[in-house]
């Protein structure tokens, strides 16, 4: 499929959607805001850090709720939310793995968009590395001009005209590390990672499944521009379900990654669905595959829940406690 493939079709973004998931079950979340949730304890042996993206259950459980759900289950993290809601986390003794920043649109291929990439990297670093959060997700952006910079969120590419200027790969990859280096030198000082994020342009029967359009959705594109900016504060962040869609062999991509990997997600193939027998990653090898490369960082649960969310959070957890 190509890079420009329907690329409309992620006009949803990670905050839209969870600004739209929330709203659906506002009514059912205030009701029980207060009400406790218990999860069995499902780490056991605690070699992988586990970690909950919240995006994927804010129509199912509030803050509170999930922490309960992230303590009881034995995960040590809730990520991508922001600066507002650490102080929660930090009572529930909780870490967040891996903060939000700019959106994948509008990213560092672009130098239309550059300044204000760097700008919001550079607030977030700060604000990471006063509240002990080591990790800073970012993205390569479109390969496709999306009109004027949106402050970081995505714009709504449906607004605009079809024949946009498409920035060639080899010029998105020049122009990633020219920005990079812009910033990573401040992330060095401040002892914060910036992970690039890759993103599959298979998917396109979802907002959040998939991103026709992403430059950076391949291992080889991502780690190119992380060699050649040649930081260790800048690396990876390796979606097992992304990079399964489009490279697969994946256990010997980790290998050959090794420490550029900063952070991991999961989900399942096909459908960004649970952990369970009806897709087709096979997770507790792949668990053990990080921990051969002595990997420390953290794995998180970015899957959408078509069934009990619980009960898939907690199978989840126990595979890839290995």
């Amino acid at each position: 499929m190509s890079h420009l493939q329907n690329p409309t079709s992620v006009s949803v973004n990670r905050r839209q959607w969870l600004h739209l998931a929330s709203g659906a079950a506002a009514g059912a979340c205030a009701l029980a805001a207060t009400d406790p949730v218990r999860a069995e304890k499902a780490v056991t042996k605690g070699r992988i850090k586990q970690s909950i993206v919240q995006w994927c259950f804010a129509d199912e459980w509030d803050m509170e709720q999930l922490c309960q759900i992230a303590v009881g289950l034995g995960c040590q993290s809730i990520e991508l939310v922001g600066p507002e809601h650490w102080p929660t986390l930090k009572k529930h003794g909780l870490q967040c793995a891996i903060s939000p920043s700019h959106l994948f649109v509008q990213g560092m291929n672009n130098p239309r968009y550059q300044d204000g990439c760097i700008e919001l990297l550079k607030q977030r670093i700060d604000q990471s590395a006063a509240a002990g959060v080591k990790t800073v997700i970012t993205f390569t952006g479109y390969a496709e001009e999306s009109g004027e910079w949106n402050q970081g969120d995505n714009p709504d590419l449906s607004k605009l005209a079809p024949d946009r200027r498409t920035i060639a790969p080899d010029e998105g990859v020049k122009n990633c590390v020219a920005g990079f280096k812009r910033v990573v030198g401040y992330a060095e000082k401040k002892k914060v990672n910036l992970a690039i994020e890759i993103l599959n342009t298979r998917a396109d029967d979802h907002p959040m499944k998939g991103h026709p359009g992403y430059q950076g959705d391949h291992v080889d594109y991502c780690m190119d521009i992380i060699r050649q900016v040649g930081s260790p504060r800048l690396g990876l962040l390796f979606d097992i379900y992304h990079v399964q869609i489009m490279d697969g062999d994946i256990i010997r991509r980790i290998g050959q990654c090794g420490e550029a990997i900063k952070h991991v997600h999961t989900a399942g193939n096909p459908g960004r669905r649970e952990l369970d027998e009806t897709q087709e990653i096979n997770y507790p090898p792949i668990m053990k595959a990080l921990v051969d490369i002595g990997y420390q960082g953290f794995v998180g649960h970015e899957f959408i829940p078509t069934r009990d969310p619980l009960a898939g959070l907690t199978q989840a957890v126990q595979l890839c406690d290995v």
